[in-house]
């Protein structure tokens, strides 16, 4: 399970303690009544379009031949990301296992708990099989025969990288003859490239986080605490439509610390302040970070790191160009930071991580701008830019944007800070 996802399962006060320390810093009612949110915004999503069934089977389509190029006879999907990608369901990954077969050739098949099957037939989208288990039956044997009914007796199997080891332990076992392999080759390839209706909703979800980051920064007063910024995000991006994934606020020395810190914080005129906040809109996400200065002009010092960071991520948009490796916008950003005397590589002070990760249905997905990727950008793939510069005992700042990949080179889903007293263009 990954970062936003963990978040997004939690409440606002439990998944945002781990980056924040909110635990330790819970707001109080009086410094509830100083949060100020506008609950009559109006829902951006008005008008929005889901991916379509012509979509999903467009990229089943994709995965079959891919499967077929490989001679790779079937992949496994289990409940998670890929099955909604691929099939449009979304499943709680419970201990009753329920699986989606793609043969390389012919129809999706699902194998699902027996009290489940009514339902399932309700929300199923494409193909129309269904082998059901009852609870005092092996569904492994069900799955097994799933792959044989799709005429695949000997072979590879493709195995999905989120499927969890005891279902595809049970399969194995059912089906000794198969060869079990990794599905990346087919996944990935087909995840990575975001489709103009993927893109048009990461905008939309991109656009009410925009929001919903301004209405929380308006919303803080000296004694708040990262938990009520975290509040106000989430009632935010609930208001304006999107579905909260995660919202963080680190203060002050915390802000140090990509992930935020343990300890208690309080805060003060002239802290910097950085957020870091997601929703999402039909499952496509967001992910933006701004840093301002709370309530005070500028120091020298945080200027100076403001200014550096912005420089670091335009040269890291700059080197995002069709054709070159994603190594490259890494190295662009961390040249920027290096050459002011930061680091070097990974080392504190400096840039303590990639400069960005890609994007898409999960907030962390393939597509790293880090040291030694050296996949080659294409169009539609999504990725962010944020390289973080963290001073540990003074302060932090991170700038995060996500970018798309157009045949033309990157555009972006959020336009950078215009300056440190100015989060967003107006």
């Amino acid at each position: 399970m990954n970062r936003r996802n963990f978040i997004s399962s939690s409440t606002v006060g439990a998944g945002a303690a781990i980056f924040t320390g909110l635990n330790s810093c819970s707001p109080s009612s009086e410094k509830n009544k100083k949060i100020t949110i506008d609950e009559h915004s109006t829902s951006m999503t008005t008008g929005i379009s889901p991916i379509s069934t012509d979509e999903l089977k467009g990229r089943i389509s994709k995965a079959q031949r891919l499967m077929q190029e490989q001679e790779i006879g079937a992949l496994l999907l289990d409940a998670g990301t890929s099955l909604k990608y691929f099939t449009g369901l979304s499943w709680w990954p419970s201990e009753r296992p329920m699986v989606a077969v793609v043969p390389a050739f012919g129809e999706i098949s699902y194998i699902c708990p027996g009290f489940e099957e009514t339902r399932l037939k309700e929300i199923i989208v494409v193909g129309s099989k269904i082998y059901p288990w009852q609870e005092d039956e092996n569904p492994y044997a069900q799955i097994a025969l799933a792959i044989a009914e799709a005429g695949v007796s000997s072979g590879k199997i493709g195995i999905e990288e989120r499927m969890r080891f005891f279902i595809y332990n049970g399969v194995k076992k059912e089906a000794p003859q198969m060869e079990f392999i990794s599905a990346d080759s087919i996944t990935i390839p087909c995840r990575i490239i975001k489709s103009p209706a993927e893109i048009a909703l990461m905008q939309k979800a991109t656009d009410i986080t925009a929001r919903a980051i301004q209405n929380a920064l308006g919303s803080l007063k000296v004694g708040s605490s990262p938990s009520d910024f975290a509040h106000a995000i989430e009632m935010a991006h609930k208001n304006l439509g999107g579905y909260h994934e995660f919202g963080m606020a680190n203060f002050a020395e915390a802000s140090a610390f990509p992930h935020g810190s343990t300890k208690p914080q309080v805060l003060k005129k002239g802290n910097i302040v950085l957020v870091d906040c997601g929703c999402a809109v039909e499952g496509y996400q967001s992910d933006i970070s701004r840093t301002v200065v709370f309530g005070a002009e500028p120091t020298k010092r945080q200027q100076e790191i403001w200014d550096l960071e912005k420089k670091a991520q335009a040269a890291g948009f700059a080197a995002a160009q069709i054709g070159m490796p994603l190594k490259n916008v890494d190295a662009a950003a961390r040249k920027v930071i290096t050459d002011a005397g930061f680091g070097p590589g990974y080392k504190l002070p400096g840039l303590p991580h990639r400069t960005g990760h890609g994007i898409g249905m999960d907030g962390h997905e393939w597509g790293n701008a880090v040291k030694g990727n050296e996949q080659l950008l294409e169009p539609g793939m999504c990725f962010s830019i944020e390289p973080n510069i963290s001073i540990v005992g003074e302060f932090g700042v991170r700038l995060e944007d996500c970018a798309y990949m157009t045949d033309q080179g990157p555009k972006w889903f959020s336009q950078p800070s215009p300056s440190i007293d100015q989060p967003f263009v107006s």
